[in-house]
């Protein structure tokens, strides 16, 4: 009983994003006993998780070796990635440290999974190992299902599938998560500038029969970079008139769930979990 107790009571560190995700996994650690250290982004996290926190460390985009420097300080061996950082930010306003400037000129793509995981191996070359950002939210994975009122047609099926290949396609290259598709053409494709922008995108061309589909990439790492679906996300296709959303069950995040499919159902759009068979089709 006592080893239980020193194994929970663990300190763990946060690397906080925008968004509410590291809010909810700091309250999830600390019911189950763990001690709480947050680094937060300059202009992306939000100072109410101060308050949360055992120890804070504001850092700016770049700063490696400060924050870990924090963590090590603060015997933290376990860290999680979250929240959402604004990719665009690293053309302009990015401030490396000597850590920082070593690590970024030694990754030769710039992409999601590159950066993401070379940032991941220098904190375990400094004996900090990342742990799957859900560890503590599995709850938040996204079921499988239609989750509105509304259901897909058959046509909003065959874009499913459509959009499901494609999506997988692009993830596979590091691109992006999601596609706007309709009548099996692909309307818009997440990049940098994220899913609303993609969304608006192909929504101002597919308006009420484009369909939105997000999916995981093929070797999603469940460290970091899990897709994610929430209120803002229904609100943005409300904007362009999209009526279908689909994910892949238990590949991404669901936040605020009663709203989020309120809302949706209020605008009569269909929300729906999906996930691919062995033959390579689509449903729930």
């Amino acid at each position: 009983m006592l080893l239980v107790s020193v194994v929970m009571s663990k300190p763990i560190g946060i690397l906080a994003g925008s968004g509410q995700f590291p809010h909810l996994f700091c309250e999830a650690a600390k019911k189950a006993g763990r001690t709480v250290y947050i680094v937060g982004y300059k202009g992306e996290t939000s100072p109410d998780l101060e308050e949360l926190a055992e120890k804070f460390c504001w850092v700016k985009l770049g700063q490696l070796g400060k924050t870990l420097k924090f963590l090590k300080k603060n015997n933290v061996e376990e860290v999680v990635f979250l929240g959402a950082i604004t990719k665009t930010r690293i053309f302009k306003d990015i401030f490396p440290d000597i850590r920082g400037l070593s690590l970024w000129n030694k990754i030769d793509i710039k992409q999601d999974d590159a950066i993401l995981s070379a940032i991941a191996d220098e904190f375990e070359r400094d004996g900090i190992t990342v742990l799957q950002s859900t560890c503590y939210l599995q709850d938040l994975l996204f079921p499988i299902g239609v989750l509105t009122k509304k259901k897909p047609s058959e046509s909003q099926w065959q874009d499913i599938q459509f959009g499901f290949e494609m999506a997988k396609a692009v993830g596979n290259l590091d691109i992006g998560q999601c596609v706007v598709v309709r009548e099996h053409t692909v309307l818009a494709v997440e990049a940098i500038e994220g899913t609303d922008a993609a969304i608006r995108r192909g929504g101002a061309l597919g308006k009420e029969k484009a369909v939105v589909v997000k999916v995981c990439k093929p070797d999603q790492d469940f460290r970091f970079d899990l897709p994610a679906i929430g209120v803002q996300t229904v609100q943005t296709m409300i904007e362009v008139g999209a009526k279908v959303l689909a994910v892949e069950k238990g590949q991404a995040l669901l936040f605020d769930a009663p709203s989020t499919i309120g809302a949706a159902n209020k605008a009569g759009i269909c929300i729906v979990g999906v996930q691919q068979d062995g033959t390579g089709k689509v449903g729930c």
